[in-house]
């Protein structure tokens, strides 16, 4: 390639638009298998009062003279629906009608009230009586699958359905959430929710969360990787029986049927050798989800379990997320061509040189403090009761968000963690040695400053429009696993709003910090210097999720007191945090100004964040 057309901003600006275009020409090829099978995005008005937001996958063979079996697929909590694209995409070419939804209080759904998430099995049951409605659906061949608190949500489903003179739910798998066991109502004995249903449970071996028996004192006596073995997974395959009755073991991944009610149902467990939140990105459980509903409900077009093409879907949709990330520095840099903006492209970035002496040692002793801070200040957080609290909604808050809400102070506690560190870097060494705040546009001057502010705004604006454009030609989003940019609703706007000073005074200081106290050069190369920051920005989010991980894999077992989805939310920050750096330099780069790398950072974190979450009222 032309090393001269490398260095155009309008080859960048291009090459955003072609990957986004690409990748939502290409999801939408892959959802839709070929253009056989027809995507509508559904707002249901329940029977709750609130909005129930969906997407319907029909395949062309589903009409009214052939209805086919459907199944309504649901995300975990703080998800989406476009979360279950993997199950989407395999079950709707091979047949099934498939309805996505987005839970009570997630996506684009109506909010949540506290307290309320059995009611409507969250938002599922209300799918499953539209899913029956359709005149292409077979009645008799309705299934729900759900993951985490999707599956509970399939639970809570279950006792409305019993209370139905014809049940409309004949099959169930629950991913990495328990079955109801016991019955509370009788002192706790084994028995069968599920009656005739078939069901089927993923127990993970390493469920951050579920799988695991207890005590009277309620300490966990069995790790997830042993749940086969436990009362609840023996009763479960035995149809409710009490497991001192059973006169065998039984094991996982083998189907075992019996007659309930004159009509012979299923039970399988599988037990996958992953963790919690790995259930939706998964070849192994897509396949499981495959085999059972092959196996309940009969596929019209059945293919083999491993004959899985959601994997170029998600390469499409992560495509998008880097055309994503590259508009934001290429539009930016391209606004600086115009009359509005050209002043702020006049004082670009100061040269790069080594640091030298003491330097070296408040470069790298910088970079270690607030790696130390970023992970210590997590793991104190998430001990902290008030904090937790908030975190999980179980007090009245003005946050309606609680995952975003820990987030956001965690960010407020590292962001002026770095404002303190910067100030004595540079009244202990940087003063004394030359470092000029308004070169380096510490400084900028309010004009410069209110400009690059707004430049970052119609940025982030320009940025959320194209993944509107794409969502309303393709029905696709910019994702990657547990990383996602889609469109949203307006509330989000309000929401955002209401997180978004947290989120600037961290990603304002880290520019700054990133650009105007560690810009570098290292063996003459700024790129290794953008290379060793970015992952020092990330490297306490990484440090905490690599210790989790592998204590839990060598002890079955998280480290105590940490719980695990603290450690699953950060997943998506060591990304965010170390693509924040590469943005932000290269926007410096460009004009000098910290400033304008810093609202854009903070603007998108937000936007992803309280999009791509649970929000109550």
């Amino acid at each position: 390639m032309n090393r001269a057309l490398l260095t155009r901003n309008s080859f960048w600006l291009a090459l955003s638009l072609i990957f986004c275009l690409i990748s939502g020409i290409g999801a939408s090829l892959v959802q839709t298998s070929g253009g056989s099978t027809e995507v509508t995005e559904l707002r249901l008005e329940t029977s709750t009062g609130q909005a129930l937001s969906a997407l319907l996958f029909v395949p062309e063979t589903a009409t009214a003279d052939t209805p086919a079996p459907g199944i309504v697929v649901s995300h975990g909590w703080w998800n989406n629906k476009e979360m279950q694209d993997a199950n989407f995409v395999e079950l709707s070419r091979r047949g099934f009608v498939v309805m996505s939804i987005d839970m009570y209080g997630h996506g684009d759904s109506d909010p949540l009230t506290f307290g309320q998430e059995p009611v409507d099995g969250t938002g599922m049951y209300s799918a499953v009586e539209a899913l029956a409605a359709l005149p292409y659906v077979d009645t008799e061949r309705i299934g729900v699958e759900g993951h985490s608190n999707g599956a509970r949500a399939a639970n809570f489903s279950m006792p409305i359905d019993n209370e139905r003179d014809e049940p409309l739910i004949s099959s169930v798998l629950l991913v990495d959430n328990d079955g109801v066991y016991r019955d509370e109502t009788a002192d706790g004995a084994y028995f069968n929710l599920y009656g005739a249903r078939d069901v089927g449970i993923v127990a993970d071996q390493y469920d951050e969360f579920f799988f695991r028996s207890y005590d009277a004192d309620g300490n966990a006596v069995t790790a997830p990787r042993d749940y086969i073995t436990t009362d609840n997974a023996q009763s479960f395959l035995a149809f409710g029986a009490d497991p001192a009755e059973l006169d065998e073991e039984r094991v996982a991944s083998q189907f075992y049927t019996d007659d309930v009610d004159g009509t012979e149902a299923l039970r399988i467990v599988y037990t996958p050798a992953e963790t919690h939140p790995w259930g939706p990105f998964s070849k192994t459980t897509t396949g499981s989800v495959i085999e059972f509903f092959e196996e309940s409900l009969g596929a019209p077009a059945p293919l083999a379990s491993d004959a899985q093409v959601w994997q170029v879907k998600a390469f499409f949709n992560a495509l998008g997320l880097v055309g994503f990330g590259i508009f934001l520095v290429a539009f930016t840099r391209a606004m600086l061509t115009t009359r509005a903006f050209a002043s702020l492209a006049g004082t670009p970035a100061p040269r790069a040189v080594a640091n030298r002496g003491l330097g070296l040692v408040w470069f790298w002793g910088g970079l270690a403090v607030s790696a130390v801070i970023s992970a210590t200040s997590w793991i104190l957080l998430s001990q902290n009761t008030a904090v937790s609290a908030l975190a999980f909604n179980t007090v009245p808050s003005i946050f309606t968000q609680g995952a975003v809400t820990f987030v956001a102070f965690w960010a407020l506690v590292n962001g002026l963690a770095a404002i303190v560190i910067m100030g004595l870097s540079f009244v202990l060494f940087g003063r004394r040695h030359g470092l000029d705040l308004r070169a380096t546009g510490v400084l900028p001057g309010w004009r410069k400053g209110l400009l690059g502010t707004l430049l970052g705004v119609i940025t982030v604006v320009a940025a959320f429009g194209l993944v509107f454009v794409v969502d309303y030609l393709f029905t696709t989003d910019f994702r990657l696993w547990v990383l996602a940019v889609k469109a949203f609703t307006p509330d989000k706007i309000g929401i955002a709003l209401l997180y978004l000073p947290f989120f600037l005074l961290f990603y304002v200081a880290s520019s700054v910090a990133v650009n105007s106290f560690n810009r570098s050069t290292i063996a003459g190369r700024e790129w290794l210097n953008t290379a060793v920051v970015a992952l020092a920005t990330a490297l306490g989010a990484l440090v905490l999720v690599i210790a989790q991980y592998t204590t839990f894999a060598a002890t079955g077992e998280l480290i105590p007191g940490f719980g695990g989805i603290f450690s699953i939310w950060l997943i998506p920050i060591i990304v965010i945090l170390a693509a924040s750096v590469v943005i932000t330099r290269k926007i410096y780069r460009a004009t000098g100004n910290p400033y304008i790398g810093g609202v854009i950072n903070a603007g998108v974190a937000t936007v992803i964040s309280v999009t791509n979450t649970l929000t109550f009222t």
